[in-house]
């Protein structure tokens, strides 16, 4: 079951303009949804849509390759990284 077909436990109230409102409701009507569906619906499409932009990367072959050759690189510490991660230690307690 997808989100817009879930049981209602939230609710999001917005004013908008009366043309705004005439214009979601023409649409939603000849999509066959009601108002609410047709916002819901319109809404997690574009939320999707933007959480896939900022998450996920998209590479071509060369700059995959790349990528994938500096994961596998040995990590070298140098003096600035070891004395981060020390200082990290001393801040932050982990559970």
């Amino acid at each position: 079951m997808d989100a817009a077909t879930q049981n209602e436990n939230e609710r999001i109230n917005l004013r908008l303009k009366s043309s705004a409102k005439s214009l979601i409701e023409r649409a939603a009507s000849f999509e066959g949804k009601t108002v609410s569906h047709f916002i819901l619906t319109s809404a997690l499409e574009q939320a999707e849509k933007t959480v896939q932009e900022h998450e996920i990367m998209t590479l071509n072959a060369k700059n995959s390759r790349i990528f994938f050759e500096a994961l596998a690189a040995p990590v070298r510490f140098n003096r600035k990284l070891a004395a981060t991660l020390e200082e990290h230690d001393q801040r932050v307690v982990s559970k």
